[in-house]
């Protein structure tokens, strides 16, 4: 098999990891030896209490979405219409973020956790996706096995990511551009048929994956040539633009989730929770409570936080910000 691209990055990596596929004997073996290992949920908290975190709420999933949704306009109707430089710049910063942190919205609806109603979280996936340069049918795959498999090396398709040993290549990194790299690459696998690389993906999933590949790529051409029939830079400086400027700011704070941690399956040491500001965990819905995410995936974002009390004990790796994260990431080249 050849070695396996990873969602986010095409570009080499310092980890050289292929992924093999396991087979259903394998992966039950595994979850029972981790089970033996580590806490389970039901170990921490009681039946009613997990019961009363994993409760789903259309209404919060809606004000949610609705709020985050109110940034981007509101933000992007100042980046577009005001000319005052010392107003506008901060709003295209803004502006980015919102649209690039959609990805947040995508990666809580492909856990069917943002919304009570199934079909919703599916609908609400693909338009964040939209937004954020992602497909979320493939990413549901994608991050079904990073969920299945993390931190574990043959297997976690995260793994693939470069991560950086020296400031290039921590610069390269929050660039963007290996993500822009990476996507351009993979859609265009995925709209073409070509899933060798991508070995976590069912073949009955190949066909949706495709067409919904497909559909995206369709809506952003047909934007371009709205652009272009209008004579107007819309796709340039409403979409394209911002959504370069967010993404080193999305690095940075992706960067903090796994980097640094252990290559193991123990949830509290595997992964690194982030203390951060209110308005970044709500444009980042809650993600920043992320080995809380790990150790529960079924526990939705707006009840993180009150998890995050009850399993601070076991967490391993707590980080006080993301600037002082990177900070120390980088003085310890």
């Amino acid at each position: 098999m050849s070695k396996p691209k990873s969602e986010e990055n095409s570009t080499p990596s310092s980890i050289s990891i292929p992924l093999h596929p396991i087979t259903l004997e394998q992966d039950f073996q595994r979850d029972l030896s981790q089970a033996k290992a580590y806490l389970s949920p039901q170990q921490v908290f009681s039946l009613d209490r997990l019961a009363e975190l994993n409760q789903l709420s259309n209404f919060k999933g809606w004000l949610q979405f609705f709020l985050h949704l109110t940034i981007i306009f509101v933000s992007g109707f100042i980046w577009l219409s005001l000319d005052n430089l010392f107003i506008k710049i901060p709003a295209l910063i803004i502006y980015g973020f919102s649209i690039a942190s959609m990805f947040a919205a995508l990666h809580e609806c492909v856990h069917y956790t943002a919304f009570a109603n199934r079909r919703l979280n599916e609908i609400v996936a693909w338009i964040a996706g939209l937004f954020s340069f992602y497909n979320s049918t493939f990413y549901r795959c994608y991050h079904r096995w990073h969920h299945r498999y993390t931190r574990l090396p043959d297997q976690d398709p995260e793994l693939t990511d470069l991560t950086p040993i020296n400031l290039w290549q921590y610069c390269w990194i929050i660039s963007g551009i290996p993500w822009w790299l990476g996507k351009f690459n993979t859609h265009f696998l995925c709209a073409t048929g070509r899933f060798d690389n991508f070995p976590y993906i069912r073949e009955s999933a190949k066909l949706e994956i495709q067409r919904s590949v497909q559909l995206q790529l369709l809506t952003y051409l047909g934007a371009i040539v709205i652009s272009f029939y209008y004579h107007q830079l819309w796709f340039l400086l409403a979409w394209l633009l911002p959504l370069a400027v967010g993404q080193p700011i999305l690095r940075f704070i992706l960067l903090a989730e796994h980097t640094g941690c252990t290559f193991d399956a123990n949830p509290f040491a595997n992964t690194r929770t982030t203390l951060t500001t209110a308005p970044i965990r709500f444009l980042m819905w809650n993600m920043p409570f992320h080995t809380e995410h790990h150790f529960c995936p079924s526990i939705p974002f707006h009840a993180l936080k009150q998890a995050h009390q009850s399993l601070l004990p076991h967490l391993k790796y707590v980080a006080d910000g993301y600037v002082k994260f990177n900070l120390t990431l980088v003085k310890n080249f």
